[in-house]
């Protein structure tokens, strides 16, 4: 009897299973989707999505084609691995496209950011932030910041066992909050970092808001970094008209219409800074030392173009524009780790509309996610693309490919791109130059 039992609700919970499998299917149907799968209500694929990732879309991609629809983070979406269509997508915003980030990362970065808005928001932000990270402000007043700062950094590493990511996780973060607010960085840095780091987690996660979820601490995380950036800029205001001369003085001090933000508009902007910042640098960094490790000729190639830069000068003197404009294979071998490490797999884009894309009808609503990592190991852009191969950079023609997407595209190219290649060279300076290293563990 026991056994029968057993089988019955076995079988019950196999029928349960199936009805809400179809259930979503059902729910989302419509001709002319592209093939795949949505998974269950609410949750969809989201758990396989986070917890395998490329191996999830490759597995999908072997399936389905490279065009599939799916269900990730709470929203229907439809999936591109095709090269021309992601390029046309990443060139026509507002023809029927949006940004598209999931709701969690709209929640814990910030509804007014500048990777969630659109058309006249989205360029007034762009033409704000361009101003405050163009060439000329990166030589004159960023880049002696960001050497000060990592030369003080890697300053007690020597003859110690190091954890590279997470000290390029500090580094990233602590950095970019120094040039944003100068002056109060170093006493509420330690504060700040632990609410930072849960924000990040929370930015991708079902936004559930239960007790103990990632999405509940990132949002909580929120609250109190936007306290501690609240309680900044009620400081630097009551300051005016004098005011530091970082970031966050130059949004403070904006007299151009187009480009004056209310205080939780400034919050936003500086939280998806930092977050950038935290994504990509942290991540190319410790990249760059594994693949160096692994590559001797790459690594000594890299050293001589910095010690040649160091020589002549005194050991406190700091490393200046030219010298940053003169490290071309440091910049190849940057490159090549964005492409081979594929820091950043994509972007998210909604429909305003029905769409037909490739054949394949897209309802109104619906997120597609532009996943362009398959193009960096395309043997017709990249031969032998799984090789680390920096020299292959000294082709310049290759920063400018139709299908170059390490820094997004169209009116989405990352504005920050300068200011991150000028970050991570500096580290990379201060790194070969100042020490000689050997790998205990590497876990990827």
């Amino acid at each position: 009897m026991v056994i029968l039992v057993l089988v019955f609700y076995v079988l019950l919970g196999l029928f349960i299973c199936n009805v809400l499998l179809k259930w979503n299917e059902y729910r989302f149907n419509k001709k002319g989707l592209p093939p795949g799968t949505l998974g269950w209500p609410v949750f969809g694929e989201t758990t396989e999505f986070l917890k395998k990732g490329p191996n999830f879309m490759k597995n999908q991609r072997d399936k389905y084609g490279s065009i599939f629809k799916s269900h990730i983070l709470g929203c229907p979406t439809i999936v591109s691995m095709d090269t021309e269509l992601n390029r046309y997508i990443l060139l026509n915003e507002g023809k029927g496209l949006v940004p598209g980030y999931p709701q969690s990362l709209l929640d814990v970065l910030g509804k007014g950011n500048i990777a969630a808005v659109h058309d006249a928001a989205h360029k007034s932000i762009r033409g704000a932030l361009l101003t405050l990270i163009n060439p000329t402000t990166i030589k004159d007043q960023l880049l002696p910041k960001i050497d000060d700062f990592v030369r003080s950094h890697l300053s007690n590493w020597d003859g110690k066992i190091i954890d590279i990511q997470e000290k390029t996780r500090e580094m990233a973060l602590l950095s970019s909050f120094k040039q944003i607010a100068t002056v109060e960085y170093r006493s509420i840095s330690e504060a700040f970092k632990p609410e930072f780091y849960k924000l990040v987690l929370g930015s991708l996660s079902l936004p559930i808001n239960l007790p103990g979820t990632n999405y509940r601490r990132g949002f909580q995380a929120r609250k109190n970094v936007v306290r501690i950036l609240g309680e900044i800029i009620k400081e630097r205001r009551a300051s005016l008209p004098m005011a530091q001369n970082d970031m966050l003085g130059c949004l403070l001090r904006m007299e151009d219409p187009r480009y004056i933000f209310s205080d939780e508009e400034i919050i936003d902007q500086i939280i998806m800074i930092m977050y950038s910042a935290y994504e990509t640098v942290s991540t190319t960094s410790m990249m760059v030392i594994k693949y160096l490790h692994d590559h001797p000729r790459a690594l000594k190639e890299l050293m001589n173009e910095h010690l040649a830069i160091r020589k002549g000068k005194e050991p406190k003197d700091m490393i200046n524009w030219n010298d940053y404009k003169s490290m071309k294979f440091t910049r190849a071998v940057i490159f090549e780790t964005m492409r081979l490490a594929t820091i950043v797999n994509g972007v998210l884009r909604k429909t305003t509309r029905e769409m037909k894309l490739n054949g394949f009808v897209i309802p109104k609503g619906w997120k597609i996610y532009v996943y362009t990592r398959e193009s960096n190991y395309d043997p017709s852009l990249y031969p032998e693309p799984l090789t680390f191969n920096p020299w292959r950079w000294q082709d310049k023609s290759l920063e400018s490919h139709n299908h170059f997407m390490l820094f997004g595209g169209g009116s989405r190219l990352c504005p920050g791109k300068e200011l991150g290649l000028a970050e991570i060279s500096t580290f990379l300076h201060y790194f070969v130059t100042k020490y000689r290293y050997d790998a205990i563990h590497i876990w990827l």
